[in-house]
């Protein structure tokens, strides 16, 4: 969409406002929620990414994220859920399982599967690019993840929240109720 508009302000401003109303994916559609602010995508990995306002007293906001890579790309749930947790590093003490925990829920009448994953607190080892080894890793100490897989029959989307700990438990249930309301 931004392509065919151009890369200015309008065609910005054009793709945050239909963000702002409706999200879709593979044919069901969800109200993003209010105060999230979409953008267009750093890299054409991401189907699309939001900001999410920092709470107070934290130093950055999080960002959601969402990826899309067609029928049977992307890999399967277990190599991501592990992936995600392993771009974490555990409080002292702790083993990112201690840390952590997996779920699974069902949207869309119960016809969409979707694996959930919390890791409630550690040290993000935040690379500009990730799959590039060489990438330098910058640490973020009290972070948060939220991850969501939603298995479509299309091929399986990938939801990520990740931020400051404070700010992604102040935006948890919005994102929980977002994903669930997919019909």
């Amino acid at each position: 969409m931004v392509k065919l508009f151009g890369t200015g302000l309008l065609a910005f401003a054009l793709v945050g406002y239909c963000f702002a109303a409706d999200f879709e994916m593979d044919g069901m559609k969800s109200k993003i929620p209010d105060g999230w602010k979409t953008e267009e995508g750093s890299n054409k990995m991401r189907l699309m990414q939001a900001k999410l306002p920092k709470a107070d007293g934290d130093s950055e906001d999080a960002e959601l994220v969402i990826f899309y890579f067609g029928k049977g790309g992307g890999g399967g749930v277990p190599d991501n859920l592990k992936r995600w947790k392993d771009q974490f590093d555990a409080p002292e003490g702790k083993k990112i399982d201690d840390v952590s925990k997996a779920s699974e829920f069902k949207i869309n009448g119960d016809k969409v599967k979707v694996n959930y994953l919390i890791v409630e607190n550690g040290t993000y080892k935040f690379k500009a690019q990730p799959f590039n080894p060489s990438s330098p890793v910058t640490e973020k100490k009290d972070f948060r993840l939220l991850g969501a897989i939603v298995e479509s029959e299309n091929g399986p989307y990938f939801l990520r929240v990740i931020g400051p700990k404070k700010t992604v438990e102040k935006h948890q249930k919005a994102f929980e109720e977002w994903i669930k309301a997919f019909k």
